[in-house]
């Protein structure tokens, strides 16, 4: 993104230029759906599509904030702190406590925010968010924090200040992604390394179902709660399972007789597998290969973990057809959202228009389309 449409617009809402503008991207995952917040692994990356923030001092101890998108304003002081009516700037207020918490002063600032990651679909747009405040206060007062650290804090002010109890993966993919990589996270020690994305000939495309089930948010609970019950159960036998990502599939199998506990442990523990083999497939740039785990762990989100829903089903059984999509399942926390899907770039336009036209017809539903690239993650822009 240009930066000069936002820095035109800070001067205009604020009298003076930015010193500062941070561009932090959005992000998909390319498999480990569900895995972060049991100890697992993931696999995500950081997108072309971001959030612009530009920040500048303040002499009093104010923060005045301005939505370019949302043409909106919010002030509010330093020394009085609480949750706004607007929500997006709980993601920035979230942040500065978090500051505040950890011992760091925080004074007043101006700052302007911007983007272009589609909201609703799944792409984090939040986490990106919280990464562009944190990095951008970070470098104005010279705090000295490290990547890791901005993330951590990240994360605490969506669990904390926003009520979000969001794994780390969001936030983690934001900072700290790398353009034409893919990132394995250990959700555990928070250790990672980059895997090369080597898309010869295709392309990541997101197609998004323009849908919202409300029972999203209280079913992703439900489904930590159930989680939660495999491992007490796993617990009584073996002691050393405090998560899943500890515990075997023969565990599972042994320990667990309630069949939804049951299938929801077996899907966590076959998606850490998958990723495993996954990241093999990467290196040995077999993306045909990986492809067919993508499709195989959208069976067992929709079989095992009951996540989708009637759209992403026919979005992924539509991608099925398609010669030239190596793979595709659906992407997030679930009932909506999008289908990440990896196509052939010449063929790119002309399956968009044939899915697009069955899901309108079937689901009686527009599809939305978004062709993406891996990028770095938040820095200065």
């Amino acid at each position: 993104m240009d930066k000069t449409v936002i820095e035109k617009h800070f001067t205009d809402q604020f009298g003076e230029a930015p010193q500062l503008t941070i561009a932090s991207p959005g992000r998909i995952n390319l498999i480990g759906e569900h895995t972060d917040y049991n100890n697992g692994f993931v696999l995500p990356a950081a997108i072309n599509q971001c959030i612009q923030f530009a920040i500048g001092k303040r002499s009093d101890n104010e923060v005045h904030l301005y939505s370019i998108d949302k043409m909106e304003h919010y002030t509010i002081s330093l020394c009085s702190l609480k949750q706004s009516a607007l929500l997006w700037p709980d993601y920035i207020i979230g942040v500065v406590v978090e500051l505040q918490k950890a011992g760091l002063v925080v004074k007043g600032f101006n700052a302007a925010v911007t983007g272009n990651i589609p909201l609703g679909a799944g792409l984090s747009s939040s986490a990106a968010l919280e990464c562009a405040t944190v990095f951008a206060l970070n470098e104005v007062f010279q705090f000295g924090l490290d990547k890791i650290s901005m993330v951590k804090l990240s994360q605490r002010a969506e669990n904390n200040f926003v009520g979000v109890q969001c794994g780390i993966m969001d936030q983690f993919a934001s900072m700290m992604g790398k353009a034409g990589h893919v990132i394995k996270l250990d959700c555990q020690s928070l250790a990672y390394e980059y895997f090369p994305l080597q898309l010869e000939g295709y392309r990541i495309v997101l197609l998004d179902s323009q849908v919202k089930h409300s029972l999203a948010s209280s079913e992703y609970n439900t489904r930590r709660t159930e989680c939660n019950e495999g491992i007490q159960s796993i617990n009584k036998k073996y002691p050393l399972v405090k998560s899943l990502r500890d515990a075997t599939i023969g565990m599972v199998d042994e320990m667990i007789t309630e069949t939804i506990v049951h299938n929801r442990c077996r899907f966590i523990l076959e998606e850490n597998d998958r990723l495993q083999q996954g990241c093999e497939d990467l290196e040995r740039g077999d993306i045909g290969a990986f492809g067919k785990k993508m499709y195989t762990t959208h069976e067992g989100l929709s079989k095992l973990y009951e996540v989708s829903c009637t759209e992403l089903d026919f979005l992924v059984n539509e991608c099925r057809k398609e010669k030239d999509i190596l793979g595709a399942r659906m992407m997030g926390g679930g009932f909506g959202g999008c289908v990440i899907a990896i196509m052939k770039n010449e063929s790119v336009d002309t399956i968009s228009d044939h899915i697009s036209k069955a899901y309108h017809e079937q689901i009686g539903k527009n599809l939305k389309v978004y062709i993406t690239s891996i990028a770095d993650g938040t820095g200065i822009n």
